[in-house]
């Protein structure tokens, strides 16, 4: 009885990330308007951007993820002014560029670029004045155009910044997807890592990333994987084959981009000294970049099929996610059937045909 009710408490363990932390690339490095428009965006994240005026400018950094819309500004009012935001240009703001040229009030323009903006964007195709153009070169701003909306060109940046800017990290690990479930395979080199998501791929799950994989929290609460170098993310090295290309052996369908981390799988030598978690009633976490992330502690011997381990530990974690825990319902069957009596009974009985 009092096993069971220790087994029934809710214990709940959080450790710090034990990973290896290669590097922060990011880390001292300025996110430019040029790395804007290098960025290789496809679908309702593509930003359709092009250079218009300005070119000598685009070195510069930006440095808050956020936009602003300079109807203000433009009329001379630049108390609080967010200069230091992407300015995003719409029909508004393009409608009033045309009445300070019929004005000749160029001077609000040149007041308007002492404030070295990062950059300006045009909406729906906009074209600047040709007063507002070379304006912008002399003072080396950059000038851009999309086709975009101003609605859905903002909705996408912030998309674009809150992923560049995210806190992230370089993790020793593999990330794989099986039943929908983001899993980072850690442990030791030479634990069989590699050799087990393979298995999984082999069984029809995708990799995201083997041994380097890049970590971004998003939204504060999101932990996003994918691998730290594109070029090299979908291959796998396993000892004694080599380099393997994953996309090329098992087809694309075996591969995945990114994918949210939602359970990391501790491999470790099978250890006889150690206590296991042979119920599932203690729920640990890992922190990833100060997001709690579900663990679980699997080890490793000869006979283990771990892939097939993985699987169910997918799963299950899908059935917790929909509110559904096996543990915690199998001990308060086990209670319920001590309440009973039943259980007495048969304790004292000889008979043990049950």
């Amino acid at each position: 009885m009092g096993y069971l009710e220790k087994q029934n408490k809710k214990n709940i363990h959080i450790e710090k990330m034990s990973y290896t932390v290669y590097s922060d690339f990011m880390t001292g490095k300025k996110f430019t308007v040029l790395d804007l428009l290098n960025l290789e965006l496809s679908g309702y994240d593509a930003l359709d951007l092009k250079c218009i005026a300005g070119r000598r400018g685009l070195p510069r950094a930006i440095t808050v993820p956020e936009i602003n819309r300079p109807g203000l500004a433009l009329s001379g009012f630049l108390e609080s002014f967010a200069g230091n935001r992407v300015q995003l240009f719409g029909r508004g703001e393009a409608a009033f560029l045309q009445r300070l040229l019929k004005e000749k009030n160029i001077e609000s323009i040149k007041n308007f670029f002492t404030q070295d903006m990062p950059c300006c964007v045009f909406t729906y195709n906009l074209e600047p004045t040709e007063d507002f153009r070379q304006i912008a070169e002399d003072n080396c701003c950059p000038v851009l155009q999309t086709p975009l909306s101003s609605t859905e060109f903002s909705n996408r940046i912030i998309r674009v910044f809150s992923n560049q800017f995210a806190p992230h990290q370089i993790l020793h690990g593999v990330l794989v997807e099986v039943y929908g479930i983001g899993i980072i395979l850690n442990g030791h080199s030479g634990v069989g890592k590699s050799e087990t998501a393979l298995e999984l791929v082999e069984r029809g799950h995708r990799l995201v990333a083997d041994d380097i994989v890049e970590i971004r929290c998003v939204n504060g609460n999101t932990i996003l994987g994918r691998g730290a170098n594109t070029m090299i993310s979908h291959h796998m090295e396993i000892r004694g084959l080599g380099i393997i290309n994953i996309s090329q052996l098992y087809g694309v369908g075996a591969i995945r981009d990114q994918k949210e981390v939602q359970l990391v799988v501790q491999l470790e030598d099978w250890d006889s000294a150690k206590a296991y978690d042979r119920l599932g009633s203690e729920q640990k976490y890992k922190e990833l970049l100060g997001v709690k992330v579900p663990v679980i502690e699997v080890p490793v011997r000869p006979g283990r099929n771990l892939p097939i381990i993985i699987e169910a530990a997918a799963m299950n974690e899908r059935l917790k996610n929909m509110g559904y825990n096996s543990a915690k319902d199998f001990n308060e069957n086990v209670l319920k059937w001590i309440e009973t009596g039943d259980a007495k009974t048969v304790y004292n009985s000889n008979d043990d045909s049950y």
